[in-house]
């Protein structure tokens, strides 16, 4: 999830002024290209070159975190309308005249960083930032801008306006968040803490946690980046084979995917093609153990003669779980299938209220 300003960031302009001011933005902001229509960018080197600007924004809108167009604000809105399709997924859209006067937050402005962006525009030309969202007018914290600076899975994103309507009126919100992760960056006299089931209809509410539970649509659902899946194989295994066990697991024992921050193994799997395949497709990292570090790990629940005779370490998944969590908590002991071992751990400083559950209630 995107925070800030945007990291790679198309600048955008039709006219000799635009693009002499395109030209200035793009030479500041770093990851930035430039685009110009054909008829003002001759003499400008390195700019792309668009002949029609709403075929060239059909080709690439969705290749950029962010956008400047220097230009009216009627012609962008024309040229991005077909390509919106969610705040938690929309690049950063912020407009600007040619004169620098103004750089409006148009599109994606907390998820997104058109906010930031639009900031950083207005401090180069010395211009003013529009920004016209809610709890930046109200000078109050977003709980989806709170999500992305901590790395929180936003789970349902119709929730937010909620939460951050009752930011703004000083409304109470309940919350949940054993890590305490949220619960510190609202403000306190709004704040009242709950159990992971002490949600009811009538009040705002933030649910900060890996567990998967049956709440109310309106409890804002944000998923840490906390768990942690200690994974082993034999050479050679599908990828479906280690998906299915992983999906299997994660589901039986309530843990939700969007908390799943790593895959964990043994230096001899690092290539392993079927994993490396899971770990794209979760969009996850694969931390790497050497069989030396894994030894470290002298209890594990369920030790394998078998897997210490073969490359001699008595544990991968439950171990290499246990360590890439910081020697954390051991939600999951080892599960398998006839190729794949996997283990789910959790990141210490948590609550034993997000303990799962037998069965969600």
């Amino acid at each position: 999830m995107k925070s800030d300003r945007p990291s790679r960031t198309a600048v955008w302009a039709l006219t000799p002024n635009g693009a002499r001011l395109a030209w200035a933005l793009s030479g500041k902001i770093a990851d930035s290209e430039l685009f110009l229509s054909t008829r003002v960018a001759a003499e400008m080197d390195g700019a792309n070159r668009f002949e029609r600007l709403a075929d060239e924004v059909d080709r690439v809108f969705n290749d950029f975190s962010g956008h400047i167009f220097i230009m009216a604000t009627g012609i962008v809105i024309r040229s991005i309308a077909g390509h919106l399709v969610h705040k938690t997924r929309d690049p950063a859209v912020v407009v600007c005249d040619e004169a620098g006067q103004f750089a409006i937050s148009l599109l994606s402005g907390h998820l997104g960083g058109a906010n930031a962006l639009a900031r950083e525009v207005a401090g180069i030309t010395g211009g003013q930032p529009v920004v016209t969202t809610a709890t930046d007018v109200n000078r109050v914290a977003a709980i989806d801008l709170i999500a992305a600076t901590n790395r929180l899975a936003i789970e349902n994103p119709a929730a937010i306006k909620t939460v951050n309507m009752a930011l703004i009126t000083g409304a109470p919100i309940r919350i949940h968040d054993p890590y305490g992760i949220v619960i510190g960056q609202l403000p306190a006299e709004q704040v009242i803490r709950c159990p992971p089931n002490g949600f009811d209809d009538a009040q705002a509410a933030v649910f900060v946690d890996h567990i998967r539970l049956d709440l109310p649509p309106h409890v804002l659902v944000l998923r840490p980046p906390s768990l942690v899946a200690g994974m082993g194989c034999n050479r050679g295994t599908d990828v479906e084979e280690m998906r299915g066990l992983l999906e299997t697991t994660l589901a039986a024992n309530h843990l939700a995917p969007a908390s799943l921050r790593t895959l964990a193994t043994v230096d001899l799997k690092a290539d392993e093609p079927g994993l490396v395949a899971l770990a794209e497709t979760l969009n996850v990292t694969i931390t790497i153990f050497t069989r030396d570090r894994l030894k470290t790990v002298a209890q594990v629940p369920n030790p394998s003669p078998m897997v210490e005779k073969h490359i001699g370490v008595k544990s991968v998944c439950e171990a290499a779980a246990l360590l890439a969590t910081h020697w954390g908590r051991m939600l999951v002991p080892k599960q398998k299938t006839t190729n794949v071992t996997v283990a789910v751990a959790a990141d210490g400083s948590i609550s034993s209220a997000s303990v799962p559950a037998d069965r969600p209630t």
